[in-house]
């Protein structure tokens, strides 16, 4: 049977270049829109987090007026039915991402709080990576990628073709100024061949193993894309 690890982020509040706090968490639609998509194809889905700790959903992606009022009410019936798969992720520190068919990482800025430095983080990917086990971040998943690091210091993923949330999308938010960073430049930065589509389309980009959505409106059609690969 098919094995997918999903991880989200732990962190609920995004620390500002201001060191203000913003809250945060993981993207509802990018969490549920895959989770289900791949329970449905019967495929077994465990969940990790950094310390096993509960994930908090990013209280914007549930807000009607950002993703729709029947979003909202279909990602809070599923999260309802599935609240005890959430309630104890597994432990990040114990996962072997080896064991797993595919890697995938939703977004929401909870990542680029936590997941960008998290040593487990890095160890998985660089596993998984070596493995060839597929790695499929989406809008802000990818700065997950940026912990990583092989034994010379380098970054795997240099040279790689990749999207994530844009620069241009984080501007349109309102973000983007008081952010410490911007995720597609660093990715940029440290060496990935960036890619982009129109801001909010869809957009998904395979490089190998490596398969990455640009936003929230690309998570189906790269658990599509994830799911095709695996097959």
């Amino acid at each position: 049977m098919t094995k997918i690890l999903i991880v989200l982020s732990a962190a609920d509040t995004w620390t500002r270049a201001d060191g203000s706090k913003y809250e945060s968490g993981v993207w509802a639609e990018e969490f549920v829109v895959m989770d289900e998509k791949f329970i449905a194809e019967g495929c077994t889905v465990d969940i990790a987090t950094p310390g096993g700790v509960s994930p908090t959903i990013d209280p914007h992606s549930m807000n009607p007026d950002v993703v729709g009022q029947a979003n909202v009410d279909h990602f809070r019936s599923y999260l309802d039915a599935i609240a005890e798969r959430l309630a104890i992720p597994l432990v990040l520190a114990d996962v072997d991402g080896r064991r797993y068919d595919a890697i995938v990482i939703p977004g929401g800025h909870g990542p680029v709080e936590d997941l960008y430095k998290d040593p487990d983080m890095g160890r998985v990917l660089l596993e998984a990576d070596r493995a060839g086990i597929l790695i499929a971040p989406v809008c802000h998943g990818q700065a997950a990628l940026l912990a990583t690091r092989g034994a010379d210091g380098s970054w795997p993923f240099a040279g790689r073709a990749m999207t994530s949330f844009s620069d241009e999308e984080e501007v349109e938010l309102g973000t983007a100024d008081n952010a410490p960073w911007l995720l597609a430049d660093t990715l940029r930065k440290s060496g990935a061949r960036y890619e982009k589509g129109p801001n909010w389309g869809a957009y998904v980009v395979r490089d190998g193993n490596l398969l990455t959505g640009q936003n929230p409106a690309s998570s189906e059609p790269l658990a599509e894309a994830v799911l095709a690969a695996l097959r």
